[in-house]
């Protein structure tokens, strides 16, 4: 594909959908945002609106540059509306089966020249590849939250993506306004491969007593200037996410140095899981 791409399709309209619209649309990229629900749709459209109102506020966009931004967002609940795009980035839920049923449901729309790629965290690309008619324009484009203001991309190859789909997939990326990194299909790519290890080790540092949960966060954001300390981090993250990844890890690599925390075990059949239910590391 030597033309750039001008329509991109997002599955999905969720946190990390309708983020990926607000970075497409306000680039100059018409957006077709699918969902399985009208509701689901307008919900994404109105955080994309409330996030481009806070731009506004911040003087980094006018007004007209978010009316421009929005008529390029067409939202749809049919799948033949994506027939005009040259990629679709699929973002719907961290679930494999709802992900390649997603992935065969393209395939019967949509022309053997378009690139789909997949936002994962976690499953294996060159898996989901597998299970689509277009293994070579298969590619995963890691996204990070927030998607506006995040200006990473991991651009996984599968073990078939072509060289073309990697430089049009990483091209797109670039004219968001990102930084992409590429990486081999490996559990948790680059970013999640590193952080959550460290996250977890917090909690083995947490159990011994060696310092408060307050210290251990202190010193990693002035030790290592991270904007946020590895604990305070999991509870934003969920811990139940945090487990769920090194079980992943640990069954992949089945490598000792990924087993999990038992305090993070502990706290997770506790029910203690962060922000979410108001109590984790600390309480809400």
């Amino acid at each position: 594909m030597s033309n750039p791409i001008q329509t991109v399709g997002i599955i999905g309209s969720g946190t990390m959908g309708n983020g990926i619209a607000q970075a497409c649309a306000t680039n100059g990229i018409r957006v077709v945002m699918v969902d399985i629900a009208q509701t689901a749709i307008d919900k994404g459209l109105a955080t994309v609106s409330g996030s481009l109102d806070r731009l506004i506020k911040k003087e980094k966009i006018t007004a007209a540059d978010k009316a421009k931004a929005l008529s390029l967002i067409q939202g749809s609940t049919n799948y033949d509306d994506l027939k005009g795009a040259q990629l679709v980035i699929e973002a719907a839920t961290e679930n494999e089966a709802l992900k390649i049923k997603i992935l065969q449901q393209l395939d019967g729309v949509l022309a053997a020249d378009v690139i789909v790629a997949t936002n994962t965290s976690s499953i294996s690309i060159t898996k989901l590849a597998a299970a689509t008619q277009r293994a070579d324009r298969f590619v995963g484009m890691h996204f990070f939250n927030p998607v506006p203001m995040m200006a990473l991309v991991e651009i996984i190859r599968g073990l078939q993506t072509s060289d073309a789909t990697h430089d049009a997939v990483k091209s797109l990326a670039e004219r968001l306004g990102k930084t992409p990194i590429t990486v081999k299909n490996a559990p948790g790519f680059v970013v999640n491969r590193i952080l959550v290890p460290m996250i977890n080790e917090a909690f083995f540092v947490l159990a011994e007593g060696l310092a408060t949960p307050e210290d251990i966060d202190a010193g990693m954001k002035l030790g290592t200037n991270q904007p946020i300390g590895p604990l305070a981090l999991a509870d934003m993250i969920g811990l139940d996410v945090c487990l769920a990844v090194m079980n992943v890890y640990m069954a992949e690599f089945n490598d000792s140095k990924y087993r999990p925390a038992p305090l993070l075990k502990e706290m997770v059949a506790a029910g203690w899981l962060g922000r979410k239910t108001g109590r984790g590391v600390y309480t809400y």
